[in-house]
Formats: C-alpha cells, structure tokens, sequence
C-alpha cells in the first residue's frame, strides 16, 4: 500500500530488479515501477496541467484472448510491462511473452510458451515478468538481459530479452519444472490444474524468488506454500521456505497442532515479493491456510500464514515476521505486494515497509526490526463459531491509519437499490443475515462478510509518493454473502435452482463445504450504500486520510458511484495517480494534492491491470493493458499507451500486429 527533505529522494528512492542496481529517470524495470513495489515515477513532462491533452500513441494487440486454455472465460490480461533497452515485456493471458518496441508498438518477438491448453486453470492470469543482466557475460552476449515469466501450467521460463529464445542453460532448455518439490496434487488425466504462479519473480544477488497461486477452498491438503529462490543462470534450487513449519526446530512449531502440521497446506505467497538489495531481505506476503472458510483443522494462529515475512535473501531463513490476521476463516490472504519505502515518521526518516490488506489496513513496519511504526492493538472479535471451530479470541488492529474501507455489522439502513422495490428487497434480505462485524466466523446462516474475500485491497497493491509523503490505495466495498454447509448436503445445494450464482467449495477433510456470492440485489448490483470501490491517499506520516473519493462509473448511467475495481495506481513526480481498475472500462488521472479528477479516456475493454510509465528519446508514455475480467468487465488484448503531441509523434496512432 517520503519526506520532508523531499529534493534529496527523488534520485534515490527506486531500487530496480536488475540486480537491485539503480534506476535512471524515466524507467519502470519491475512489475511495481522498482523492486519495493513504490510504483513510483521521477517523470514530469506529463503534469496536471497538460494531462488533459493525452491521446493515443500506438496500439499493440496479443491476439490472446484466452481461448488457448480450457476455461478460457476464466483467464485475463492484467499484465504491466516491464521497460529494457527500448522494449517493453510482458506476459499474455495465455502466458505467451512478448516484447515490443517501447516507442512505436511494434512487435519485436513473441515467444510461445507451449503452454497447456486442455486444462482448467484456478487463476488463468499472468501479471508480468521479470528481469535479471548477466554482468558476468559481455553484453552482446546471448542472455546478457534475461527475461523470465511464469507458464499457467506450472513452469519457469528463462528468455534472452534481445530475441526471446530460451536460455538454454537455464533448467531444462530454458525451463523448470515448478511442480517439484511442492507436494502437487496434480495427476495425468485431471483437467484442473491448482498451482501456478501469477506474479512475476522477484530478482536479488543473482536469485530468481517465486511465490506461487494456489487453489483454494479444495481441501485441508494441498500444495505446499514454499517461497523458492532459484539461480538466476543456472536454476538451480538455492533455498525454500514455508510458511508453515515443519519440523520441530522453527521456533513456531510448538504453535501449531502435532495432528494438523503433517496435512496443513498452502498459506502460499500468490502476490508479488519485494526486495530490499541493501539488506539483502526478501519481503514476503503470505495466504491463509488451506481451506479458507473452516479452521477447525488447524487450531492456532497458523504463523506464518496472513503475514508479511522478511527473509535473508542468502539463507531464506526468517528475520521477522508479523501476522496480519490470526487464524483466518475469511480468505483475508495479504494479497499485496509490500512496499518498501523511506518514510518521516517521529522526525526521522525510517526504511519501513507499507502493507495493504484485504481487511482494509495499512499495516506500517521498520524494515530492519519488523517493529510497527503505528501501535498494533489487539482487539476482541466474535466467537460464535461453528462445532468444532476455534477462531483466534483476538485480532489486530493498527492505531494508525485508519481502515479504508467498512468494517462494521451491516444494517437494514445500510440497504441501497436504484428503484424503491429493489431497496426494499435489499433491505429484507440483510434483516435475515447474520453480521457482526468483520472477523465474525463463518456460520452455518447465510453471514454477511465486510469487507468480502476481494478486500480491501487486493493485488493491485498501492502508489507511493515520496515527495508527499502519500500511500494511493484503490479499495473494493463490496460484500460477500458466506454460508458453510455441511458435507451430506453440499451435493444437493451446489445442484439446486435455490442457490444459483453461488460459488461452491469442497473444503475436503473438513465437515463442510462452503458457498459464496458477492451480496448483490436482483438487478444485479450491490445491495448497500455506495461507494462500492474508491480511491484514497493516505498521509503516511501521520497516518491520517488525506483524501477519499469513489471510483467507478455505475453501468447503467454514467455516475461515479465508486465501482467495484481490480487492479493498482501509479503516481508521479509531477503531482498525477493514474488507474484504471474499475469495471467501467476507463483509465483516469487524478490531482495527487487534493484527488480531483483531471482526465479519462474510454478503453476499448476493461483495464483491470496496473498501468505504468516510461520515457523514450525524451517523451513519456503511459501504458496500459486492457483485456477485462472474466466476464466482469469487456473482454480485450489490448495494451494501449498514450503520449502528448510532440515532434516525434504521428497524426494516427500504430496498432500492432
């Protein structure tokens, strides 16, 4: 999810992932702008005053509209490129790399990645790629500047960034096989397919770091969580981590129940890691344990499951850690990337670390200590659970800043709908709910989840402006209707009319399965008081809201209600965020001073990625990939970027291929 003497940061606050050297002006290296995920830029030539005048430069299209997967209805293009040496990379829906030339669009390779396409993915999205220079190898050597992205179906590829052929000397022919050594559940013959990576590696000291994505809700055992570190040359193994411990010498072992550690799964880091080059330290956001929605199987907190971990880059080993949420049975994984950042807190300037969080906080450590720079109070939470479930007596809550988004019990007052009939039905529905708030325990009675599964904050993270000191945050406020059902009636429920339009789980091992759908009215929209997605700046400093707007267009007219949006901000040096995110298919500018709107364009689909920012011979792009969510939104394969007019531009933009 810095600074009073704000001339001397600008220069040195991003940290790239090619071996964590600096980065110049003007570039976006790393899937979050810089390797601690600031999504921050040092350009000015696009301001506040001339945002207005954007328009379109090229367009490039993949061609990949995810009809190469067996559910294609289930993948979606949410990549932001990377920039090296005049190209952008990135990945497509079906995980095909691509890079082309940053000034015009134009296409300078693609390289097919083979991926399966006769299986049924549980995330069939890719978000970027990675990149690692070989200061080792002349620079005219092949794979000098390596590129590496992460397949659907499980492996790690390594491509030379100047033509995009395998490195051959990487794994098998330019390949891993990220199916080792995780306890996969996959068989020959299964058309599901439940682990994958869909955020690009972290890069540091010549390691290639992963996380994984992992299916839930399926069963109490599945894949296992690890965080690997790979040789960036080679692929060789150099260490692993889980996050939840395995023999008795992790000093939390003790934690957890003898019974449960042998099955217990996931907890798995599916968004993408940071890393800190000075000290040497891999920032890792961690899931929930396996299933999500009952813990009756794992009694305990599950550390190191909900939390933002710092490990040695050398050893993988632990150095400190901070659980955001104890024993989780909301699905409240730390979804997003940590951003590391130089932040004024006290009167002084501390490396700290900024978590956001599905619940809705911003969760603020010392990047050497893990200590909170804002007191962490542990507060009494429902207990009202199901037999044979224990939920965690308390939770915590930071002092500072305060939530994003609606935490409390939901009302009949709270009832929303665009015609008087349709509020009344909203309102009958919530009386016959059962909600208490955010960490109430799932229940055998349809419960009313705030903040829902999808946050808070979900992978798009947050933009971190240094000069002003201010964390950008794009927040869903959307409810989730959550329900268990026990195990002799989960069959007869998932077939039946009554309960269309909810998700069903398995939760196999456990006795019950469970059954969720976002809490919307019959007409389709969400069945509380808007704003149902927003935008805020928060003022890490003194950890209070600067600003807090909706964002969104409703569908059905053209009103900012606040929607319902995946996908991150950008800010830069100049005084703009910039995001997409919202279902309503629109990239916007915003005054990063006071949030007032300055610009939109309509996109030709949904942007729910992140956008970024670069400058080729002295002009600045912003880029965009639009290709829309699984049925949310207007499907596309379109990465679109926008420039002012300037000597170099044409009349009409290029569309690639």
């Amino acid at each position: 999810m810095n600074w009073n003497p704000r001339s001397l940061l600008l220069g040195s606050v991003l940290i790239a992932a090619v071996q964590a050297a600096p980065v110049p002006d003007g570039t976006w290296a790393a899937y979050g702008g810089d390797a601690g995920g600031m999504r921050y830029s040092s350009l000015t030539q696009i301001t506040p005053g001339n945002v207005g005048e954007l328009h379109v430069a090229w367009i490039f299209r993949t061609g990949d509209l995810g009809q190469g997967v067996k559910d294609w209805n289930h993948s979606a293009f949410e990549a932001t490129p990377i920039l090296y040496d005049g190209a952008l990379f990135l990945t497509t829906s079906g995980t095909d790399v691509i890079a082309v030339n940053a000034a015009t669009g134009q296409l300078r390779w693609r390289h097919d990645s083979k991926t399966r396409n006769d299986l049924r993915y549980s995330d069939g999205v890719s978000r970027g790629v990675s990149l690692w220079i070989d200061e080792a190898s002349p620079r005219d050597a092949k794979c000098h500047a390596r590129i590496y992205a992460a397949t659907l179906d499980s492996r790690l590829l390594a491509m030379d960034a100047a033509t995009g052929s395998a490195c051959a000397d990487f794994g098998e022919h330019g390949a891993l096989n990220l199916l080792e050594g995780i306890r996969s559940q996959f068989k020959e013959g299964d058309e599901h397919r439940n682990y994958l990576a869909t955020s690009p590696p972290a890069v540091l000291d010549g390691k290639i770091i992963i996380g994984s994505s992992i299916g839930d809700n399926r069963a109490v055992l599945e894949e296992l969580g690890t965080v690997r570190a790979f040789d960036a040359r080679s692929g060789r193994l150099l260490w692993s981590w889980d996050p939840i411990p395995r023999d008795a010498s992790n000093p939390v072992y003790s934690q957890w129940s003898p019974q449960s550690i042998g099955e217990a799964s996931a907890a798995n880091a599916w968004a993408p890691l940071s890393v800190d080059a000075a000290r040497h330290l891999v920032f890792v956001p961690t899931g929930s344990v396996s299933p999500d929605f009952y813990g009756g199987e794992r009694p305990g907190d599950n550390r190191w499951a909900n939390s933002i971990v710092a490990l040695d880059a050398d050893t993988g080993r632990l150095k400190w850690g901070q659980q955001l949420v104890h024993h989780d049975l909301w699905d409240y994984d730390v979804g997003s990337q940590p951003t590391l950042v130089d932040l004024v807190h006290g009167g002084k300037r501390v490396a700290a670390v900024i978590q956001a969080t599905k619940t809705g906080f911003l969760y603020t450590f010392d990047r050497d200590s893990g200590a909170p720079l804002f007191p962490i109070e542990e507060k009494p939470v429902p207990q009202d659970a199901v037999s044979g479930e224990h939920p965690s007596p308390t939770q915590p809550y930071p002092v500072a800043p305060p939530a994003l988004v609606r935490q409390g019990p939901i009302t009949p007052d709270d009832a929303w709908g665009i015609a008087w009939f349709d509020t009344n039905s909203c309102r009958r529905r919530i009386a016959g709910y059962r909600s208490e708030g955010m960490f109430q325990p799932p229940s055998l009675q349809d419960s009313v989840m705030q903040p829902g599964n999808a946050g808070g904050s979900n992978w798009g993270g947050i933009a971190f402006d240094p000069q002003r000191q201010l964390a950008v945050a794009n927040t869903v406020n959307l409810p989730f209707i959550v329900t268990l059902v026990p195990r002799a009636q989960l069959q007869a429920q998932s077939a039946s009319s009554e309960y269309r339009g909810f998700e069903f789980a398995r939760q196999a091992g456990t006795p019950y399965g469970m059954r969720r759908k976002p809490f919307r009215s019959d007409l389709g929209i969400p069945c509380v008081k808007p704003p149902w997605g927003m935008l805020t700046a928060v003022d890490m400093e003194h950890g209070t809201i600067k600003w807090q707007i909706p964002l969104g267009d409703t569908p059905f007219v053209h009103v900012n209600l606040g929607m319902p949006g995946l996908g991150g901000p950008i800010v830069s040096a100049s005084g703009l965020v910039f995001i997409a995110a919202s279902l309503d298919d629109r990239l916007r500018a915003f005054d990063t001073e006071s949030g007032k709107l300055l610009w939109e364009a309509k996109l030709p689909a949904g942007g729910q990625a992140t956008p970024m920012t670069y400058s080729i011979n002295g002009r600045q792009f912003l880029v965009i990939a639009a290709g829309g969510y699984k049925g949310e939104s207007t499907r596309g394969d379109y990465l679109i970027a926008y420039a002012l007019s300037g000597p170099d531009s044409s009349s009409e933009p290029h569309s690639s291929p």
